[in-house]
């Protein structure tokens, strides 16, 4: 009977949460989502509370990326109840720090389903809060919004984005002017605004708090100086005319920004995907929206064996990543997607030769990225970091003239975009690919000289996605508890624990492997995506001596997951 009562006690709960909810819920779509699901909850459908224990359960925790998730109704999805509550807690961190000052605050929007709805509320709330507000003229890449801040000296920038996750998805990112520098933020930024954000929540309903619609809209010198300063990356040479390459902007808000760059830098118009190259909120082409997906350049690869193209670039959704193919006649259907890492190399190499002998200038990489970034820096002269992962880090490293993660992120400009940057990064690849090509030489003729020039190195990702949060949890608590003694057949020389890093360095819920053979295999959880990804890097006297390693370090990763999941 008791445990009826505490059954019945829970339910009244969920129910009591979710009408409070529906009161303040602004959107039509969102009120009737939710109201069908009460229904049925306050019939008995244990499906129906079993719903609302997940919608409301608990919130979408905000962190150093902001708020990401499924939008929906309730206080663990994005909607605009969780918007509104985000933007007023932000704003009243931001007026907590300004000394008494009126903060300014830019926001950006991308194509996904509400973005330009969240960003709406967001500047309608900034400037009831009494905030100096401004809004991007239109939906616009992220780096264009990460530029905004430091051009025009903000204290803040809100971008409303998901990025790469799927299409139910979407998010709301978060960057810090003034001694920040337009970077995202970091602890203790992130708990010091999510403790604004609960207090909100906390005071009740969100059709209290004051909005205001004397936002200003930015004008389109803010867009075209981001295209001009971003242009001037790599302005074409003569034998960029020549280039026939493929774009695809993956449903995104690329290409408009992008197509008006390579005009301005003097670079060919290049063939692109029709199919991917409006922004279209359901991806409709595409599994993932990330070009690291297998299938996601299928369209791409296909458009570049009909026009016999030399390379194909391509942007995800909001523009912030860069991804690369070149012709292979070894590989099926004879073009292969160049790694993160490898497209990294080529840029650190680019970024090193430009900064040699200049003090203080360094090079910077996340501790998953590939180790050949400090070989290149050494052979340079230049200062090496190896930071966290997330560019959050990466932008912060002192003197940095280039950054760069895995995971398709690089920093070419860092004067002008504190922050990733996949429109920057392609000006970049162009330029070296337009270079190339006068001296008779490819993209893939500039990998091999890599090689040649700094050593072999070679990488490879185990990536497991899972429904359930808490297999990543008992995994890494595994491998914590019973330490794997080898990686496939090879010895795993030592480990660290970098929850357990000397004040400092590194730390964070990471385990780093090195084994006997030289080769480095690291765990960790995603930080945007339920995955848990084993990032495996290997050296060797040759390109194909190091490809072999990791092949085999990949069938022993996924050994080890297989066993411990």
């Amino acid at each position: 009977m008791s445990e009826y009562t505490e059954t019945a006690e829970h339910i009244t709960e969920r129910l009591s949460q979710a009408r409070a909810w529906l009161r303040q819920d602004p959107d039509a779509e969102t009120r009737d989502e939710l109201a069908g699901i009460i229904t049925r909850a306050a019939a008995g459908d244990v499906t129906a509370v079993a719903d609302l224990d997940d919608r409301f359960g608990t919130r979408l925790a905000f962190g150093t990326a902001g708020l990401r998730g499924a939008l929906g109704a309730g206080s663990n999805r994005m909607n605009r109840v969780l918007i509104a509550q985000a933007a007023s807690g932000f704003a009243s961190y931001l007026l907590a720090r300004a000394g008494g000052s009126t903060p300014t605050v830019v926001i950006g929007y991308d194509g996904r389903r509400n973005s330009r709805r969240f960003a709406l509320d967001s500047a309608e709330l900034f400037a009831g809060a009494g905030l100096r507000t401004i809004l991007l003229p239109r939906l616009l890449p992220t780096p264009v919004l990460a530029f905004a801040v430091r051009h025009l000296g903000a204290d803040a920038g809100v971008m409303v984005t998901a990025s790469h996750n799927p299409p139910a998805d979407n998010g709301y990112k978060v960057y810090l002017g003034g001694a920040d520098d337009g970077a995202q933020i970091v602890s203790p930024a992130d708990a010091e605004i999510a403790a604004h954000i609960q207090r909100v929540a906390d005071a009740g309903s969100i059709t209290t708090l004051p909005r205001s619609a004397t936002y200003e809209v930015a004008g389109e010198d803010l867009v075209q100086a981001y295209i001009t300063d971003t242009a001037a990356v790599a302005p074409a040479p003569a034998a960029a005319q020549e280039l026939t390459w493929v774009y695809t902007a993956m449903h995104g808000v690329g290409w408009e920004t992008f197509s008006k760059i390579i005009r301005e830098a003097g670079y060919s118009h290049p063939k692109t995907v029709g199919e991917q190259l409006r922004p279209d909120p359901t991806f409709r082409t595409v599994a993932f929206p990330n070009p690291e997906e297998p299938g996601a350049m299928d369209l791409a690869f296909a458009a570049a064996r009909r026009t016999r193209a030399d390379f194909i670039i391509a942007n995800d959704p909001d523009a912030d990543r860069l991804g690369v193919a070149i012709p292979d006649p070894d590989v099926a259907g004879g073009w292969r997607r160049l790694s993160g890492n490898e497209i990294g190399l080529l840029l650190g190499a680019r970024a090193a030769r430009a900064a040699e002998g200049q003090a203080g200038a360094s090079l910077a990489c996340s501790l998953v990225s590939s180790p050949g970034l400090g070989v290149i820096a050494a052979h340079h002269g230049l200062d090496f970091h190896e930071t966290l992962t997330g560019f959050k880090w990466i932008s912060r490293a002192p003197g940095a003239v280039f950054g760069f993660e895995e995971a398709l992120g690089y920093l070419v400009n860092p004067e002008t975009v504190r922050d990733k940057d996949g429109i920057s990064a392609a000006i970049a690849v162009l330029g070296l690919a337009a270079e190339a090509h006068e001296r008779g030489e490819t993209i893939g003729s500039l990998l091999a000289d890599l090689g040649e020039t700094y050593g072999h190195f070679a990488s490879g990702q185990v990536a497991v996605r899972v429904e359930d949060l808490s297999i990543i949890s008992k995994v890494m608590l595994s491998l914590r508890t019973l330490p794997p003694t080898r990686i496939g057949s090879t010895v795993i020389d030592s480990a660290e624990d970098l929850m357990q890093a000397a004040s400092g360095e590194p730390s964070g819920d990471v385990l780093r492997y090195r084994l006997a053979d030289g080769s480095r295999v690291i765990v960790r959880p995603s930080g945007t995506e339920p995955k848990l990804k084993v990032y495996l890097d290997a050296q060797a006297p040759s390109a194909a001596e190091a490809k072999a390693i990791v092949a085999e370090l990949e069938s022993g990763a996924q050994a080890l997951l297989e066993d411990r999941s």
